[in-house]
């Protein structure tokens, strides 16, 4: 409290509570006086000068629904209260604060001459008097309030504890699985108290050099390319779990996807050209067509040769491959936006990190306000708590406080909607509050195990004149890049220290619940498992494929 005595002391300084300070008597828990600003004679300049406004301009938290002793909560409704009690005792002891400001400021008035009129000896002595019996109870209350948020924080933690453990599952356990009940007596005083057992800390291990890919990991379709950047005469070549592949357009336009290796001198298909719907070998002009079968070999006898081929199909504008030994599923998850937007990007780039990393990286938005501060949120501040609420048992659920929803899509997509207001500027608490929303679509096609191929893809509800806007396309372009580039100096920092030994997912906290989840889906892939985690979701959106007309096959 020294600093706040040698504020009020200084001469100059008058602190008068603005008038709208005393229009709210009585309320909250506890009643008090709502504080708007802390102001000297020549106005609210001095205060926001001084900093002063935003020490004292916090809303009161008001009161909450009353919680019967004895109620038993699964421990996220408990954490709830608990950071409830803690929002109340900060705009506590910020009144407790004002009130010792404001006795102080008293104290100076009655001792200095040219602020009062003239009193008695006797009269200053009782004046001062009850001002040090005031100043004496207010000092009390500010160590209570000390006391009731160092509890507050103790309980915060415990629970906080509580709900990171039910993140990850112990070993055996379903997924799904609910946590131990809570109880809890509401209260913001030290003689609250929580019922639950300490649990160890678990985390998930992410540590080491890369491993090769697990082949159960390669039985799903994966989307490789857009359709837009495979024309009839054009090849994309693309790695795929440390194989090399391309695509092309065959004799009926229906794209195909060919081992990118020449049978004959192991030549690169893709540094050939397409010819009539056949991919022909820079080296002898040996040329393949979408099943992988050599039709032509010029200047020789012809062979019976063919390359390996993968189950291809094109379906809303993206061209996807099965790269597993397992029979293809009958089904391709939808990655369309919603009713509404229009595609105004396209962008393909490869990127030196494992595809799990930049997943992990798309998963997360708690970061945003520290990492990407000089592209889309520049001027965020940064909030008090983060969270992700999603059901018990799903891949997709929405960001509080940030007006964001997002799903990760089985094998590698991520999914999100942001409501803005214009580009760059949040608005609202959730999707359905905002006007306008940006879609974004993000696929992290594991090239191999240090290199990513990504897919984006966004979309506007809003200007769908931007689309035609010449050269727009490079815009969007040069900020994709510029927010990854944020990212990437990241997560190449912690590629580098996880191949080293270190662990990335050392202690997972609440608002890594989707990434966790990932990570969890992961692991029972690579292990086997007869029935994924959240499974339910895996199949949303999907299309049932004419399997029948499919061009391409294993062989």
């Amino acid at each position: 409290m020294n600093t706040v005595s040698s504020l009020s002391l200084v001469p100059h300084l008058l602190i008068k509570p603005s008038i709208a300070c005393f229009s709210r008597k009585g309320v909250g828990r506890y009643g008090g006086i709502k504080v708007y600003a802390v102001l000297r004679e020549d106005g609210a300049e001095f205060a926001k000068n001084n900093n002063l406004e935003a020490l004292f301009h916090v809303d009161d938290p008001g009161p909450r629904c009353p919680i019967k002793k004895g109620k038993f909560l699964d421990v996220n409704e408990a954490l709830e209260v608990v950071r409830f009690d803690i929002q109340y005792c900060d705009w506590r002891a910020r009144q407790d604060l004002l009130t010792i400001m404001v006795l102080h400021n008293k104290v100076v008035e009655v001792l200095n001459p040219l602020a009062r009129e003239f009193k008695s000896i006797g009269t200053l002595r009782k004046e001062l008097a009850e001002l040090q019996q005031e100043l004496e109870k207010a000092h009390n209350q500010v160590h209570l309030s000390e006391a009731r948020v160092s509890s507050a924080l103790d309980k915060l933690a415990h629970m906080e504890s509580l709900v990171n453990d039910r993140l990850l599952p112990p070993d055996g356990a379903s997924s799904t699985s609910t946590a131990e009940p809570t109880s809890l007596v509401p209260s913001t005083s030290s003689t609250a108290h929580v019922r639950a057992k300490k649990q160890p800390h678990r985390s998930l291990n992410v540590s080491g050099p890369v491993k090769p890919y697990n082949p159960s990991l390669k039985n799903f379709w994966y989307p490789v390319a857009f359709s837009s950047d495979l024309k009839d005469d054009t090849m994309v070549p693309i790695d795929c779990f440390e194989e090399q592949w391309v695509i092309f357009r065959g004799k009926d336009g229906r794209p195909g996807c060919v081992q990118n290796t020449c049978a004959h001198r192991a030549c690169p298909l893709h540094l050939g050209s397409v010819n009539e719907g056949r991919i022909q070998c820079p080296y002898h002009g040996w040329e393949y067509s979408t099943d992988g079968k050599c039709e032509k070999m010029p200047s020789t006898k012809m062979l019976n040769v063919r390359i390996q081929s993968l189950p291809c199909f094109e379906q809303e504008g993206m061209v996807w491959i099965w790269p597993g030994d397992d029979p293809p599923k009958a089904t391709i998850p939808s990655l369309l936006p919603p009713s509404g937007f229009t595609i105004h990007a396209e962008i393909v780039m490869e990127l030196p990190v494992e595809h799990g990393l930049l997943l992990d990286n798309l998963l997360d938005l708690a970061h945003a306000p520290f990492t990407h501060t000089s592209t889309f949120a520049k001027g965020w501040s940064v909030p008090s708590l983060v969270k992700f609420l999603t059901p018990a048992s799903g891949l997709q659920g929405y960001w509080d406080p940030y007006p964001i929803d997002m799903e990760f899509r089985p094998p590698c997509m991520v999914l999100s909607t942001i409501g803005i207001s214009k580009p760059g500027k949040l608005e609202g608490k959730s999707t359905q509050q905002c006007s306008t929303h940006l879609h974004q679509l993000h696929v992290c096609l594991p090239s191999s195990r240090n290199k990513t191929r990504l897919l984006y893809r966004m979309s506007l509800d809003f200007a769908p004149w931007l689309k035609h806007v010449p050269l727009m396309h490079l815009l969007w372009s040069h900020f994709a890049e510029k927010v990854l580039n944020e990212d990437l100096r990241l997560v190449l920092g912690q590629q580098e220290r996880m191949i080293n030994g270190a662990n990335i997912w050392n202690w997972p906290v609440s608002y890594d619940k989707l990434g966790i989840r990932y990570r969890l889906w992961r692991d029972a892939v690579e292990r086997g498992s007869d029935r994924l985690p959240f499974s339910n979701q895996a199949e949303r959106g999907s299309d049932r494929l004419p399997f029948s007309n499919q061009a391409g096959s294993g062989s």
